[in-house]
C-alpha cells in the first residue's frame, strides 16, 4: 500500500495511517498519459494554424486582386470546414475515452 500511495518515506506513510488522514492511490496508465499529451500537442498545432491563417489572409488582401483572393479564400474555407469536422470527431473520441477509462469509480 505504501508503494501505491506514492509516498516515498515509510515513516510518513505510517504516520498518515495512524492519524487517519485519507490518502489516495492514483494509478496512471501510460496509454492515457500519451493520449492526453497528444491532445495537448494538438492544441499547439491549432494555435499555429490560426496564426498562419491570419498571416495568409493579410497576405491575400495586400498582394492579390479580389478574384484571386476570393478563390484562395474559398479553398481555405473548405479546408477549415474539414478541420472543424475532424476536431469534432477528436472531441467525441476524447469524451468516449474519458468515460471508458479515466472516470472509473472505485
Amino acid at each position: 500500500m505504501q508503494e501505491q500511495s506514492g509516498i516515498e518515506s515509510l515513516s510518513a506513510f505510517i504516520k498518515m495511517q495512524i492519524f487517519g488522514k485519507p490518502f489516495k492511490v492514483h494509478v496512471v496508465d501510460d496509454n492515457s498519459r500519451i493520449f492526453i499529451d497528444r491532445l495537448s500537442n494538438m492544441n499547439n498545432h491549432y494555435r499555429e494554424i490560426r496564426i498562419s491563417y491570419n498571416l495568409m489572409l493579410t497576405t491575400l488582401r495586400e498582394n492579390f486582386n479580389e478574384k484571386k483572393a476570393m478563390a484562395a479564400l474559398y479553398k481555405i474555407e473548405k479546408m477549415t470546414i474539414e478541420l472543424v469536422k475532424l476536431n469534432r470527431e477528436i472531441v467525441a473520441l476524447a469524451k468516449d475515452f474519458d468515460e471508458r477509462w479515466l472516470r472509473k469509480s472505485p
